[in-house]
């Protein structure tokens, strides 16, 4: 690592550190009750942890980062183990390490002040059969790696960086002229177009390939994959297949790929925990809960260079074949200061995601606020899908987006590429047919955004069984809505310039009450498509929703109903 990264990654990590809110420490065991769920939510078990304690550095570990610790965490957490399990403590220093592998009954505890920062030698991260971004696959192990295990508790307000600057491409339209120039100077390797920049010639070699966006289908052996060690950049902490997992306290940040990825895991709890990536760090997810059961996200701040809630569950036929939906998820008093997305479902949810609360959290600058993203090849079903008490500001694209058309983009890399897909053609309807319904939206206070909100299904899939309420929007553009059924919007506060504010377009039984403007003209509300049908508007008292309202000349007679 060159000196000035080094020193620039101590003053991040103890900044990071220090703007910590300090929170009480809790009990590791015992169990979390829920009340005033919407469904019916399980308590969730906390780890198990013996009452055996052992410290680093009794067994070698040095501080300063220069020193490779790799072999003391092993014989630390060997140690607690061979007793049934127990804490092994990280004290303040500087603590430089290979991957660590988990065991069952573990609690990792990073005191104030510990920064555990993870090589950069890609020869310490072994190729092996993992799964990312919802697919089978080889990758280098994780920094962070576990599978099978039961009782696991990260504890602590330590910080753990997962050195992802050592694997990533870097756009050069991600960074200024000065940080492009310090990039290309310090090594690596700049494309043809000079608009990108490779970690190494392997990397490069390795994004040449095919592939389902970052995961190779041309590769089948574990020979062929490692010829592109570099490319098979991690997620940072791993955990899969597991019981009773619980992240309550440290600092996650600079992971290689997505930084938080627990994978089949019953009883989750993730709390009080800061997950921070660069804003320009490709795949740089916060954390990506896939086919988990019983989940709590709560009292976390998240600042990072893709999503940042991500809910999953396997895409395409293996999603389908593995068939565990991510279900009974309660996400609550949350903040995200940068993101592709605050809370995001899919595009990987072929197994389903079901029972999911939303409530009390803040998205600030997120590209797109509540963003729930498919599309046909998928299949799965998202259903009971309750959300309330949102506040986002200073949204780029969409506030609450539904995009059944997903192509593996940013939201804002589709609209710089001509804005969003759409078809009217019907295609026949499978179990490839990903499936939206049974959602409530209410009490949403939106400060600036592109747009308010997109509701766009599928043609032979409508988006059904919508509910928003109460909600006080000031956007650019207001609601759009694309092939969706039964979809109820009530109790809006819009602000915004654009003449149609309500574009609807071959949906049915679509019910608009209640709707506050703050303009006038004859097109605020636009309904087309011929497949339109039982579109009712109820005027408030003093007002007449027919003097905003045009319809196309395709759509049939009585289809839009004025109350």
């Amino acid at each position: 690592m060159r000196k000035s990264a080094f020193i620039a990654l101590i003053a991040i990590s103890i900044l990071s550190t220090n703007c910590q809110v300090s929170q009480p420490e809790e009990p590791v065991s015992g169990t979390i009750q829920f009340t005033g769920i919407e469904f019916e939510m399980p308590e969730i078990n906390k780890p198990v942890i013996p009452d055996n304690e052992v410290n680093i550095v009794d067994f070698g570990a040095k501080s300063g980062g220069q020193f490779l610790n790799s072999e003391a965490f092993e014989k630390a957490i060997a140690a607690v183990s061979e007793k049934g399990g127990g804490k092994v403590i990280i004290p303040a220093g500087i603590w430089l390490t290979g991957p660590i592998i988990l065991k069952s009954n573990l609690e990792l505890h990073a005191e104030a002040g510990a920064l555990i920062i993870f090589s950069t030698n890609k020869d310490l991260y072994p190729v092996i059969e993992t799964n990312f971004e919802g697919l089978n696959t080889f990758r280098c192990m994780s920094p962070i790696y576990g599978k099978n295990l039961e009782n696991i508790a990260f504890t602590g307000s330590g910080v753990w960086d997962g050195s992802g600057d050592a694997w990533r491409y870097v756009k050069k339209s991600k960074l200024t002229e000065s940080q492009w120039e310090k990039l290309v100077a310090s090594g690596g390797i700049v494309n043809e177009r000079e608009d990108g920049w490779y970690p190494s010639e392997q990397f490069r070699k390795g994004m040449l390939g095919s592939g389902d966006q970052n995961v190779r289908d041309d590769l089948k052996t574990k020979e062929d994959f490692e010829q592109i060690r570099d490319y098979l950049r991690p997620v940072m902490v791993s955990i899969q297949n597991s019981k009773r997992v619980m992240l309550d306290g440290p600092v996650f940040q600079n992971s290689p790929a997505w930084c938080l990825h627990p994978l089949l895991v019953e009883g989750l709890i993730v709390k009080n925990v800061t997950v921070r990536n660069p804003w320009y760090s490709q795949n740089g997810d916060g954390i990506d809960i896939e086919s988990c059961k019983n989940v709590l996200v709560e009292n976390c701040n998240f600042d990072v260079g893709d999503d940042a809630i991500c809910i999953k569950s396997g895409k395409n036929k293996e999603g389908r074949d593995r068939g565990i939906p991510c279900e009974n998820l309660v996400i609550r008093d949350n903040v995200v200061y940068h993101g592709h997305g605050g809370v995001t479902v899919g595009s990987e949810m072929s197994g389903g995601v079901k029972n999911m609360h939303v409530s009390n959290c803040t998205f600030m600058g997120t590209d797109v606020g509540l963003r729930f993203k498919s599309t046909r090849g998928r299949g799965g079903v998202v259903e009971n899908i309750f959300i309330s008490d949102v506040r986002m500001t200073n949204i780029p694209t969409f506030a609450i987006s539904f995009n059944l058309y997903y192509g593996g983009k940013s939201v804002s890399e589709m609209m710089e590429a001509g804005g969003l897909e759409s078809s009217e053609e019907m295609m026949p309807v499978t179990e490839e047919t990903p499936q939206f319904k049974n959602i409530s939206i209410s009490d949403i206070t939106l400060k600036g955004a592109m747009q308010a909100v997109l509701l766009q299904g599928l043609p032979e899939m409508n988006i059904e069984n919508v509910e928003l309420k109460n909600l006080l929007l000031e956007a650019d553009k207001g609601f759009l809505v694309v092939d969706a059924d039964n979809v109820t919007i009530e109790n809006i506060e819009l602000i915004t310039e654009a003449n149609q504010a309500f574009q609807i377009f071959n949906s049915k039984n679509i019910s608009l009450n209640e709707i506050n403007f703050h303009f006038k003209a004859e097109n605020n509300i636009v309904v087309n498509g011929e497949k339109s049908d039982n579109i009712e508007l109820v005027s408030k008292p003093g007002q007449n929703l027919e003097d905003f309202t045009q319809t196309g000349n395709e759509i049939k007679e009585n289809a839009v109903i004025f109350k």
